[in-house]
């Protein structure tokens, strides 16, 4: 893969940034545990179609800077890191595509600063309004009867050290576990005191129908490097986002808005809400597409790259976002 590789100064910050392309910028936020790497193929056929695709790794990841103190990794901060992105290219304006964590970036860098955001284009993580009590309020109770990774992952040191010690295993586990080849909250059936390892189920031999030897060395190698504390920081502060977010407690998201789910995926189905696209139509006001993958779980622009390749050109085009070659 010919991919331009630069690293960019944000907020405090060096952050690592795959770029392919020109035209209208395409900013895409990964999650846990990944890399800007995981939307190589979204990268490829953005590229390809006439757009700049930008692909950074989100700060504590990959070869982007890890602060050592874990408040450096609320949205709030992270979004400046975006901002400063879309400063270095000279642009005003971007469309953000997210999930997992880089979902919920961009759902809230829709709320702080609409007016830097084209739309937002969004995988497997709906818009819901802020709860009215922090998130440990739901996870510490939930945590009291089965293993939850939201809870176990809050003590310093503790899974960044089980995870750190076996990365290649763990990354092979959890991303064969989020996947639809297997049920994730089958892992709600173990009791609370156990580490992730104990509950993960075995991984098959790579390589998978959607993830070669070679995509998977690439992730692992960055891991095997820096570990897994940058990233677990992100889950140290949802709370502290909970608390950064008291001023959008009403709000809804003005600007445009596609999203695309796994038809197995486990945030939908038991991190959402009872019915969270109903929640998420409520509130987002613009919400021009749902789309459903069949058969894909959590990873789903991994495992069904041509679904999300056609679900972003298409919602690219209803945006009226047009490629370089046909800009006027």
């Amino acid at each position: 893969m010919d991919n331009s590789h630069r690293t960019v100064r944000t907020s405090g910050i060096d952050m690592h940034v795959t770029e392919r392309g020109q035209g209208h910028p395409v900013v895409f936020c990964h999650g846990f545990p990944h890399t800007g790497f995981v939307w190589h193929h979204q990268v490829e056929a953005l590229a390809a179609a006439g757009y700049r695709a930008l692909a950074p790794d989100l700060r504590g990841y990959g070869r982007t800077d890890a602060p050592a103190d874990p408040e450096a990794y609320t949205n709030a901060v992270v979004i400046g890191d975006l901002l400063a992105l879309l400063d270095d290219i000279g642009a005003e304006r971007a469309v953000f595509v997210g999930l997992d964590f880089g979902a919920q970036l961009v759902w809230e860098l829709a709320l702080r600063a609409p007016e830097r955001v084209d739309g937002v284009m969004v995988l497997n993580n709906p818009f819901a309004p802020r709860p009215p009590k922090p998130p440990s309020a739901f996870w510490t109770k939930a945590a009291q009867r089965h293993f939850l990774h939201l809870s176990y992952f809050q003590e310093p040191g503790v899974a960044d050290a089980e995870l750190a010690a076996r990365p290649r295993e763990f990354l092979a586990r959890v991303y064969y576990s989020l996947s639809g080849a297997y049920h994730y909250l089958d892992t709600w059936k173990n009791p609370p005191g156990l580490g992730y390892l104990d509950v993960l189920p075995d991984a098959p031999a790579l390589p998978w129908s959607w993830l070669t030897q070679e995509e998977f060395d690439t992730l692992a190698v960055d891991f095997e490097r820096t570990g897994f504390t940058g990233g677990l920081n992100w889950y140290r502060n949802l709370d502290r986002n909970w608390e950064l977010t008291a001023d959008f407690a009403d709000a809804t998201v003005s600007v445009p808005a596609y999203f695309l789910y796994g038809e197995h995926d486990p945030d939908m189905e038991g991190f959402s809400g009872r019915d969270p696209l109903a929640t998420m139509r409520a509130a987002v006001p613009d919400l021009r597409a749902v789309v459903e993958v069949p058969g894909a779980g959590h990873l789903v622009q991994l495992e069904n790259p041509t679904a999300v390749n056609d679900f972003l050109l298409t919602s690219l085009d209803s945006l009226g976002v047009k490629p370089a070659a046909t800009s006027a």
